[in-house]
């Protein structure tokens, strides 16, 4: 066995000649190891706000989403978009148009953006998990056109969910400018009746703003003939979705931006990814502090250990082996504290996910009651990467320095 960590290790178990010294060891253990599971439950709850995020948006956006990087619309109509919609990978094909417009309601104005979709969004994304009233999923009949608002934008326009009269839309005509004689002149005009239903995703992005309606609503209104805001696609069970995307940018080309939902909300989750990363500097900052303990620790035990230190010399010990051995002692307390702090977190972490315990607080006035947790398992390699390594450099000066001094 290696000399330095053989005796390091009996000075860390053993009794020592002064309690304190005992007891500041075991705080230093702790404060290594609160430190440590601070920083895997509080990744984790982030892990989990992120996912409980995305599962909102799976139910509005689509697994794949094609978009013109130049303007608004493209023609959906070409041969390499039939390709595409021949893909053995690609299970649903859908169109979609959207686009700003105005919106009124007995006297009530509010911009809103009009997305038009296509007969098969039900099978796109599983938007019936956001739906809520007592209609039926229809768009359209031979008749007229039916919405399917934001919650938020139901209360600003004041309808309620089954709605009496109508919405009236308005939207520019397009290439032409606005005659001041007569400007109503210069605007498209229709009308969308009630489905009986609304949606939310808790996001005010769109819960405030989107009205869900047919492609063919879209398009008379925005005057498009075969022009697409989107081709959306969900892809079969087995496909590969990088390797899907990869294809299908090759056939596209840079003219055409393919996202898949986590690209497609880039702006939310880059915010949560800043956020969890200031939250892992804050913690690491705590973690230096907690070191601090073991410094503590340590240069007390050189103190205590001096006879001992003279004894190992005239056993042949060199002046590296000593200096080595109380280096051990800190990185054991360091490892040892890292190793309870990842296991306490996990426990914790799974009692969390199992039960709830912290809550939210008053109940009802968020999606979830208690607070989310997801353990990813490169996030706990980090942080016990993290804890050696702060812990380890945290006790090498130190040690060298009180060596020095004292010994």
């Amino acid at each position: 066995m290696n000399f330095p960590f053989f005796i390091a290790k009996r000075y860390l178990f053993s009794k020592k000649s002064h309690n304190a010294i005992n007891v500041i060891s075991a705080i230093s253990v702790c404060g290594v190891a609160l430190a440590t599971l601070a920083m895997v439950c509080t990744l984790s709850v982030f892990n989990g706000f992120q996912d409980m995020v995305a599962t909102f948006f799976t139910a509005f956006d689509p697994q794949i989403k094609i978009t013109s990087v130049k303007g608004k619309v493209f023609d959906g109509s070409t041969p390499v978009f039939s390709e595409i919609k021949t893909m053995p990978e690609i299970a649903v094909y859908s169109e979609s148009v959207e686009d700003n417009a105005m919106v009124q309601y007995k006297g009530r104005q509010v911009m809103a953006v009009i997305k038009g979709v296509e007969d098969n969004f039900d099978k796109l994304t599983p938007i019936d998990s956001i739906l809520f009233g007592r209609g039926e999923l229809i768009l359209h009949d031979e008749v007229v056109d039916y919405a399917i608002p934001g919650l938020q934008l139901l209360s600003t326009l004041g309808t309620g969910i089954r709605f009496l009269d109508p919405l009236e839309i308005y939207a520019p005509k397009r290439g032409s400018r606005i005659n001041m004689s007569n400007p109503m002149s210069s605007f498209v005009s229709d009308q969308l009746f009630s489905s009986g239903l609304t949606f939310t995703v808790n996001q005010e992005k769109y819960d405030a703003s989107y009205i869900i309606t047919s492609i063919g609503f879209a398009r008379r209104l925005f005057q498009y003939t075969d022009e697409v805001s989107a081709v959306n696609l969900r892809l079969t069970p087995e496909a590969d979705e990088d390797a899907v995307i990869r294809k299908l940018q090759e056939k596209l080309g840079d003219e055409f931006r393919i996202q898949n939902r986590y690209e497609q909300q880039a702006d939310t989750f880059r915010i949560m990814e800043i956020e969890k990363l200031i939250s892992y500097i804050f913690l690491v900052f705590i973690l230096m502090i907690a070191c601090f303990n073991v410094i503590g620790s340590l240069s007390m035990l050189i103190i205590d250990k001096k006879n001992d230190v003279q004894t190992l010399r005239n056993l042949g010990a060199s002046d590296n082996q000593i200096v080595r051995i109380f280096l051990f002692e800190g990185r054991m307390i360091s490892f040892i504290g890292a190793v309870s702090g990842v296991i306490i977190g996990l426990v914790l972490c799974l009692i969390q996910q199992e039960y709830g315990i912290i809550s939210l607080g008053n109940a009802g006035s968020f999606i979830v009651d208690a607070y989310p947790v997801s353990v990813h398992t490169w996030d706990v390699v980090l942080v016990f990467v993290t804890v050696l390594i702060v812990g380890f450099i945290s006790v090498w000066y130190p040690v060298r320095y009180l060596s020095r001094r004292l010994l």
